[in-house]
């Protein structure tokens, strides 16, 4: 009853299975995805709202992630510990790469993709975007469009998506686009899980078609019946050339006060017959 005369509603997920709504003015999505949100179910004159302030957050781990391979001092200080002298400099075979000289794509150039973009800047990174939208930025050095893909996907060292999952987006990076990238190229998927082929992307990096992987978004995911699961039906944990994390990169405190903040502003806009944000 409560949820039927509810005006605002904030929540992940709209299905049949939920009450109709049918005092409902807002409904707010706590995060950036509305994927689980069946539009056609929103009562006439309700408006969607979603929320971001997660950029900076996955922007920070994206760069802790590609640092981890070109400065590996997690490794160094575990072989010190037992007198091993891996990295030490004057050693020819302990030479390291440097991150500043390598060129970044960014798949996507919403909130996510210009934040990362900011940070690769800083580092002297070469920074390439493909997006729906013409790209037209001070710190992308060269701009794609999603129908150039494979010549995309070519062009840089780290492929970083962050695309939304969308029907139009499913799938999208496909066998043939990762048949596009260079050998020792890295692929780092921070936007949702089955935009990257689940198939493809396994093989790629099963036989080395790839340089490696960094995935924070994955393909399966624990539910009440099931709390804990592998991430995909594909064993990718046997992976030496995969770097795998419980989509955990946006979350932190700050991303939880900024997306409150949002819900707040716009509950109050609502109130105050304003125009709502995102």
């Amino acid at each position: 009853e409560h949820y039927e005369s509810a005006e605002v509603i904030v929540g992940v997920a709209l299905t049949s299975k939920h009450p109709t709504a049918t005092a409902l003015r807002l409904y707010h999505a706590p995060a950036a995805g509305v994927d689980a949100i069946d539009l056609a179910l929103l009562p006439s004159g309700a408006t969607l709202c979603n929320c971001f302030g997660h950029e900076t957050a996955i922007a920070e781990y994206v760069m802790s992630a590609l640092l981890m391979r070109h400065a590996p001092i997690a490794k160094a200080d575990a072989d010190l510990r037992q007198e091993k002298w891996t990295y030490w400099a004057g050693r020819p075979n302990a030479l390291r790469t440097e991150l500043g000289s390598q060129t970044i794509g960014l798949l996507g150039f919403g909130h996510i993709g210009r934040a990362i973009a900011a940070r690769a800047k800083a580092f002297g990174m070469r920074v390439h975007a493909a997006n729906r939208s013409p790209i037209s930025h001070s710190q992308v050095d060269r701009a794609f469009s999603l129908q150039a893909l494979p010549e995309f996907m070519g062009s840089a060292d780290i492929v970083v998506v962050s695309l939304p999952q969308t029907p139009q987006t499913l799938g999208f990076v496909d066998a043939r686009a990762l048949a596009a990238m260079r050998a020792d190229a890295i692929i780092v998927n921070v936007g949702r899980g089955p935009v990257i082929d689940e198939r493809a992307l396994y093989e790629a990096l099963l036989h080395l078609k790839i340089g490696g992987g960094i995935i924070d978004t994955l393909y399966q995911y624990p539910s009440v019946a099931v709390p804990e699961c592998k991430p995909s039906q594909f064993d990718f944990a046997r992976l030496e050339n995969v770097i795998m994390t419980p989509h955990m990169s946006g979350w932190t405190e700050g991303m939880v006060r900024r997306r409150q903040q949002t819900i707040a502003d716009n509950i109050e806009r609502l109130m105050a017959g304003r125009e709502l944000i995102n």
